[in-house]
């Protein structure tokens, strides 16, 4: 079995923009520390918090003013030392949201396209390998105009992979994909990944990508870390509200936890007029907190349910209907306190949701995260 140490991606490094180059409206700094072993580790902070500027950094395509990268016991860059290696050196995999397919080669071309050294007999045998991993076999002599969107993103994956890189630098590699194709390569990746023990750096803007590929994040906020654990440490439980604007909470409540249930594992927290059982926490009885829930995660009925797991079911009246891309949300108030609920088009339909139709409200106790404030 190999070292584990060898897996190990360290990274300690700044880098400093000004207005008049990127195009930031103030000068931005990424200054990010941290050590990841093999597995996932997803990057998760909003547009413009340093995620994509650290894996280049990493990977070389920009350097960093200070700070230390390596791979093992590899250097790969280190400004005291004057070290910087070259982008393909560094056997780093990369696969960004563009993707950057050569459209005049075939499929298993622009996977071939990387891969040095060897005879033809070998190279050929590495493709068709990561080819019949990766599902793309019928699609193998096709260019990239003539393939889905879902095939093109396993050829950039593929190409990526074939050179058995050292560590894997993904960018928001899935973001265009309908959320069964992106499932089904999400599969193929994990099982790829976990057969090699390579340590990846996963960019999503996704909580559902989040919880369904991370072993790890960090969460980034201008060019800082503010969060750092395994997904429900950093996106549930004591929840930083940094995080939590652009972590898809579209609904944050204010109030006071009036009972603990510490052999239950739950609290009562009201806000306005409706009580909610929550996730235990520190919060004492009498202390005033904030909750968030993703609009996600909220259930909605048109009948009184019964014989449910979940703990939280409220009455209330739809106040607006909205379509937002492939989901409706549906404003509802509940005794005053409104929050917001994605439902699908069919479930629009079947249910009859009009403005004004009053319906119940289901939250399962654990889908509501407990926040903290930015001075905790």
């Amino acid at each position: 079995m190999s070292d584990p140490g060898q897996n190990e991606l360290q990274f300690d490094v700044s880098k400093s923009f000004e207005e008049s180059g990127i195009k930031f409206f103030r000068p931005f700094e990424v200054r990010i520390k941290a050590t990841i072993g093999s597995g996932i580790t997803v990057l998760f902070g909003h547009s413009g918090s340093g995620k994509s500027t650290l894996l280049k950094c990493i990977a070389g395509l920009v350097e960093p003013d200070a700070g230390r990268v390596a791979l093992g016991a590899e250097t790969l860059f280190d400004s005291a030392r004057g070290v910087s290696a070259p982008v393909a050196k560094r056997r780093i995999g990369m696969v960004f949201q563009s993707l950057a397919l050569f459209p005049h080669l075939k499929a298993d071309e622009n996977i071939a396209y990387g891969l040095r050294g060897g005879d033809d007999a070998s190279r050929r045998k590495k493709v068709d390998a990561i080819i019949d991993a990766f599902r793309i076999r019928h699609v193998r002599n096709h260019r990239p105009e003539y393939i889905s969107g879902g095939e093109k993103q396993r050829v950039a994956l593929a190409r990526a992979l074939v050179t058995e890189p050292r560590a894997l630098l993904l960018d928001e590699p899935l973001s265009a994909l309908d959320p069964g194709t992106k499932s089904h390569i999400m599969d193929d990746l994990r099982t790829w990944i976990a057969d090699r023990q390579l340590p990846v750096l996963y960019v999503t803007h996704s909580r559902e990508e989040v919880f369904a590929m991370a072993h790890r994040v960090i969460a980034l906020q201008n060019g800082h870390m503010v969060g750092q654990g395994t997904p429900r440490e950093v996106l549930g439980g004591a929840l930083h509200e940094a995080i939590a604007e652009w972590s898809a909470l579209e609904n944050i409540f204010d109030g006071s936890i009036t009972a603990r249930h510490e052999s239950q594992g739950t609290m009562t927290f009201r806000t306005g007029a409706i009580q909610l059982e929550v996730p235990l926490g520190r919060a004492k009885s009498g202390e005033r907190i904030r909750v968030g829930v993703s609009a996600h995660d909220i259930l909605l009925a048109t009948g009184l349910p019964q014989g449910l797991s979940a703990r939280n079911i409220i009455p209330g009246r739809v106040m607006e209907l909205k379509q937002r891309d492939a989901v409706v949300s549906v404003r509802v108030d509940c005794a005053g306190t409104e929050l917001e609920a994605y439902v699908t088009p069919s479930a629009l339909h079947a249910l009859g949701l009009t403005r004004g139709k009053q319906l119940w409200v289901v939250i399962k106790t654990h889908s509501f995260f407990l926040l903290q404030s930015r001075s905790d």
